[in-house]
């Protein structure tokens, strides 16, 4: 797989560096207890100019992921969502992948974290669909995995933690080399969570279905943009444990992500959902998603323009 196509700038506790000068110590806490927060976000070449897609709520979710584990982010959120337009700028990037992490940076090293500092890194890049280039057309093919998802009592997933994504990992690893495109996560009562970085969707007899929040997810921000779009489109929704059989009698699924956009699915354990093509409910929110992101067609004030 090729290296990350690099820009010129990423920036790094307040200053644009060179992206090679980017670096941290190899005995800075993160490296050895994950302890980082992360965003990812998307930059867009709407037909109105370069935008940035819900920037202000990416940061304001960084810092509430850091204030979960006791920490305070040294940059307001205006802050960074300067810096990152700004970025983006000094790269000349017009659609692009952002990448905020904050980390326990280099000072002490042990499991009590609260004595290193916290350091702050923006970088973005090009970068294409996630899950495949035909992926958002024709849906995905996914598979329940073996590896449970984090418990609310454990590692709080509502924290977007470096460390909650080993349990990520391991989901889709497991899709992977079974010859899937991604894995879903069950709960610790057996429900449906969400993929290893995706919030999920169902479609019933026109009723939307979506796990809940107690149901160890991410309170995802494209989520969030979904249960909106969907609201004012008319469709009913229902926040809900779902059980995993409903992954093989929904007549639609579809996953939800910074990375996946909306990508339908396909089929389940090889069992086809639906007919096999993405449902109407589905292309309906896609195509009042990409019409916001590419055409820049806004109501809700969620881009920010470069």
């Amino acid at each position: 797989m090729p290296p990350l196509p690099k820009t010129e700038y990423i920036w790094m506790n307040g200053d644009f560096v060179a992206w090679d000068d980017a670096r941290i110590h190899v005995l800075s806490h993160v490296v050895h207890y994950g302890s980082s927060w992360f965003e990812g976000i998307r930059a867009y070449n709407t037909q109105k100019g370069t935008a940035i897609f819900r920037l202000h709520e990416h940061m304001k979710r960084l810092h509430l992921s850091a204030k979960i584990y006791h920490s305070k982010l040294p940059y307001s959120v205006e802050e960074l969502c300067e810096a990152t337009a700004e970025l983006v700028r000094r790269n000349n990037l017009d659609d692009c992948y952002l990448r905020p992490v904050a980390f326990r940076g280099y000072g002490e090293l042990g499991v009590y974290p609260l004595n290193s500092p916290i350091d702050v890194v923006i970088a973005g890049w090009k970068w294409g669909k996630y899950l495949g280039k035909d992926a958002l057309d024709q849906g995905v093919d996914v598979c329940v995995s073996s590896w449970q998802r984090l418990s609310n009592s454990s590692m709080p997933p509502f924290s977007k933690a470096g460390g909650n994504y080993l349990n990520s990992q391991l989901i889709r690893i497991e899709a992977l080399q079974n010859g899937f495109s991604e894995g879903i996560g069950l709960d610790q009562h057996g429900c449906v969570s969400e993929g290893s970085g995706e919030n999920i969707f169902f479609v019933q007899d026109g009723t939307i279905y979506t796990p809940p929040l107690s149901a160890a997810i991410l309170q995802g921000i494209t989520r969030s943009s979904v249960l909106t779009i969907a609201k004012n489109l008319g469709y009913p929704i229902v926040e809900t444990a779902l059980p995993r059989t409903m992954l093989y009698t929904a007549d639609e699924v579809f996953f939800s992500g910074t990375a996946v956009e909306i990508t339908p699915v396909r089929s389940v354990d090889r069992i086809e959902v639906g007919d096999g093509t993405p449902g109407p409910v589905t292309k309906a929110i896609q195509e009042r998603f990409f019409d916001i992101v590419t055409q820049g067609n806004d109501p809700y004030q969620w881009l920010t323009f470069i």
